[in-house]
């Protein structure tokens, strides 16, 4: 019923709805679906048409009305065919990785300075100069025409190769330009017959804005007077900013072609007024630059004039002797300054921890340094050490007692002195106090503060009368940590390949089994960039004897084992024949069989040595810079520390279980061109006691007659296992005295010794 109820009402109303579609489907397929036609000039807008009534005339939008004008243009329009292109994509642009953040945020240091010097006043003056400001200024290089063969020591000169002022400043200019003028925010130049006082040319930068062209000296009158504006005056130096050098670069060439002078600062004043239209100012924003014409023959401990006091620079200085003077002028003023300002605020913090909740008791002692450290354990408690004038009862070798001596006596003068001194400032005029005796003394070092000290003094206190008496004064004294200073070091990389060289003896053969087999866990399987070369020393007898007995045979066969079993792998060696072994003199053979470039780790075969060590050795030793000598942690004898126990298979680094041999110098990473430039200042020496090759070893080498730094400290990844050291007696009497007393700390800790020897005196009295 339903159904035919539903097929009666479709055959009614399907024809209406298949006419409706079919009338819709007609009327889109008339539309013609084409892009919007946009040019009105004839380049690429051929598709568009004028018509009589002026109208553009083209394809029609899909979704406009269409008029019959529009329908007659559609017969006119013929459809473009745009071939298509595959899009090739080219290969990612590699991004760079600056070296340092600085570099990659744009961060540039504040002052460069240089120095204008000559080949007769680099030696004499330049030298001074470089020593009052050097360890002042981040940059400072010296500019000269010519120069000495000879450099001095921690200078860096540049020479332009031509005595011509004018050229020279020229050649000046347009090397900061090339080099720093993206580096730096200030230019400062001086002569090098000018004193300049450091930290104040720093703070007057500090407070310059450095967007502004700024030309700051001391202005002077062009000769002549034809020259409108005024240049800064050389003899006392001048301040340029980046931003003016960065607009006078383009001008540089112009000005040494057009301007003609007989000074060089007057050409570069008239060469950054021409094209900068800036003259030199001696106060910018309310900051001055400072000045003093020095007299002849003048005392600057005698000068007491308010410009003197306040000089920035200080012109001329005739000799390296007066500019040393005004150096200790300017400092012992700036370091009152310093205390003043201590002592300011110390009163500030006095008066505000009045009124706080504790009153005064929250201000710590001495006021405005740290607190003390605060151990958390009783392991991290700091100890005291007590002290008289003449000894100390806490020595570095362990011994109850010891005379105080060296830089330990030194400093106990210095801190009774100074105590003394603070007390005659507290209490004149009314006593005046003098040391009789110290009667106890006690120091400890605090890592947060400083060293700490606490005196008992026995003193004559003499009043106004005349009258004297002896007291007893209990003082306390801080000599706090000063600031610390990065000191800049040569990049070096870890990357650096390694020459691992092991001497052997007769008596060493029993350690080189041990020795591959840790060699090869840490470095062989690891693929670590290091080579193993051993030096197979032989006396003149077993020399004789190798083709029918040679003692190191074993061990070449061991060396094939490994080479077999690492094919990557190839393990050196090298035969010598000497009476005396000496490190100097196979040395000699290994450093040339090696390139210069070559960095060594001559080590013991009974070191134990890792990947982590190698790095350490990488890291610490620099080409024309530095040599390590690490101290190795030495195991102590077996049979003394471990008496009647069971020996353990690994060892810990524990003071029970051993000690770092500081007597010991076996060990040492250095570069073959170190060595090569010591052994040839050695040289001469040699040939008038030939002795020395015995006598000495690598450390005293480098120490003697090599100006790098001896770097040495404790490595805790370098393990050696106990051994007995064989003593050359024909080496010098130190390093055999070094030898002996190795051995001798080597055998175990004190109490364990004591141990022994208690033991034994009660099996002597039963």
């Amino acid at each position: 019923m339903r159904f035919s109820a539903f097929n009666s009402v479709l055959r009614s109303v399907g024809p209406v709805v298949i006419g409706i579609s079919l009338g819709f489907t007609l009327s889109l397929l008339s539309v013609n679906w084409t892009e919007d036609a946009c040019y009105l000039d004839g380049g690429e807008g051929d598709d568009v048409t004028v018509g009589h009534d002026g109208q553009l005339r083209g394809a029609r939008k899909p979704n406009s009305i269409s008029t019959l004008n529009d329908a007659e243009s559609e017969e006119d329009f013929e459809p473009r065919i745009v071939p298509y292109k595959q899009v090739q994509q080219s290969p990612p642009k590699k991004v760079f990785r600056a070296k340092y953040i600085s570099t990659e945020l744009g961060m540039r240091e504040r002052l460069f300075v240089g120095i204008l010097t000559s080949k007769n006043t680099i030696n004499t003056l330049g030298v001074a100069v470089n020593r009052t400001i050097g360890h002042h200024l981040d940059t400072v290089v010296f500019f000269t025409g010519t120069r000495n063969r000879k450099v001095p020591h921690g200078m860096f000169v540049v020479s332009h190769g031509d005595e011509r002022p004018i050229w020279n400043m020229f050649q000046n200019v347009k090397y900061v330009l090339d080099r720093h003028v993206h580096e730096y925010d200030w230019f400062y130049f001086a002569q090098d017959d000018a004193y300049t006082e450091a930290d104040r040319i720093k703070a007057l930068v500090d407070h310059l804005s450095m967007d502004r062209e700024i030309y700051m000296g001391l202005p002077e009158e062009f000769i002549g007077g034809g020259m409108r504006g005024k240049y800064c005056y050389g003899g006392f130096g001048y301040v340029l900013s980046r931003t003016l050098l960065l607009r006078l670069q383009p001008h540089l060439e112009n000005c040494r072609n057009d301007i003609l002078s007989a000074r060089p600062d007057e050409w570069l004043g008239r060469c950054i007024i021409d094209y900068t239209s800036t003259n030199c100012v001696s106060e910018y924003q309310g900051l001055q630059y400072h000045h003093y014409e020095l007299g002849k023959n003048s005392d600057p401990s005698r000068e007491q004039s308010e410009p003197f006091k306040k000089a920035l620079t200080v012109h001329p200085v005739s000799d390296p002797e007066q500019m040393y003077r005004l150096h200790r002028y300017f400092t012992e003023v700036e370091l009152q300054k310093t205390y003043d300002e201590i002592a300011k605020l110390q009163a500030e913090i006095k008066n505000v921890s009045a009124v706080a909740f504790e009153g005064n008791r929250s201000a710590q002692w001495p006021v405005g340094i740290n607190p003390p450290f605060e151990p958390k354990s009783r392991f991290e408690v700091l100890k005291w050490e007590y002290f008289t004038e003449e000894e100390i009862y806490s020595c570095v070798d362990g011994s109850p007692k010891c005379d105080l001596r060296g830089v330990d006596r030194v400093d106990v003068a210095d801190v009774i002195e100074v105590a003394v001194t603070e007390l005659n400032k507290k209490y004149k005029p009314v006593l005046h106090l003098k040391k009789q005796q110290l009667i106890n003394g006690y120091r400890r070092f605090d890592p947060v503060r400083g060293m700490e000290y606490t005196l008992d003094l026995q003193l004559e206190v003499v009043n106004q009368n005349g009258h004297s008496r002896s007291v007893a004064k209990r003082v306390h004294l801080l000599r706090p940590l000063s600031r610390i200073e990065i000191i800049p070091m040569p990049y070096v990389t870890e990357a650096t390949r390694i020459h691992v060289i092991i001497p052997l003896t007769l008596q060493d053969r029993g350690h080189v089994d041990r020795f591959l087999e840790v060699f090869a866990s840490n470095a062989f399987e690891t693929g670590e960039n290091a080579i193993l070369t051993f030096l197979f020393i032989y006396d003149p007898v077993e020399a004789q004897q190798v083709s029918q007995n040679d003692i190191f045979a074993g061990v070449k066969a061991q060396i094939s084992t490994y080479e077999h079993k690492y094919p990557t792998v190839k393990v050196p060696w090298i035969s010598v024949k000497t009476e005396t072994p000496s490190q100097i003199k196979f040395m000699d053979i290994i450093s040339k069989k090696h390139p210069v470039d070559s960095l060594f780790f001559l080590a013991h075969v009974n070191t134990n040595v890792n990947s982590e060590f190698l790095n350490r050795c990488r890291m610490n030793s620099i080409n024309n810079w530095q040599v390590f000598f690490p101290v190795h942690f030495q195991d102590f004898n077996p049979d003394v520390a471990y008496h009647n126990q069971q020996h353990p298979a690994a060892v810990d680094l524990v003071k029970e279980a051993g000690h770092f041999d500081r007597g010991s110098f076996e060990e040492a990473c250095f570069y073959n061109t170190d060595y090569m430039a010591a052994r040839s200042r050695m040289a001469a020496d040699v040939q008038e006691n030939e002795d020395l090759l015995e006598t000495l070893d690598i450390f005293d080498m480098f120490l003697k007659y090599s100006g790098l730094h001896v770097f040495r400290a404790v490595e805790p990844a370098l393990h050696q296992q106990y051994s007995y050291r064989a003593c050359n007696p024909r080496l010098s009497e130190d390093i055999y005295h070094r030898c002996v007393q190795s051995n001798m700390e080597g055998l175990g800790s004190r109490s364990q010794l004591a141990m022994l020897l208690f033991e034994q005196e009660q099996g002597n009295s039963t």
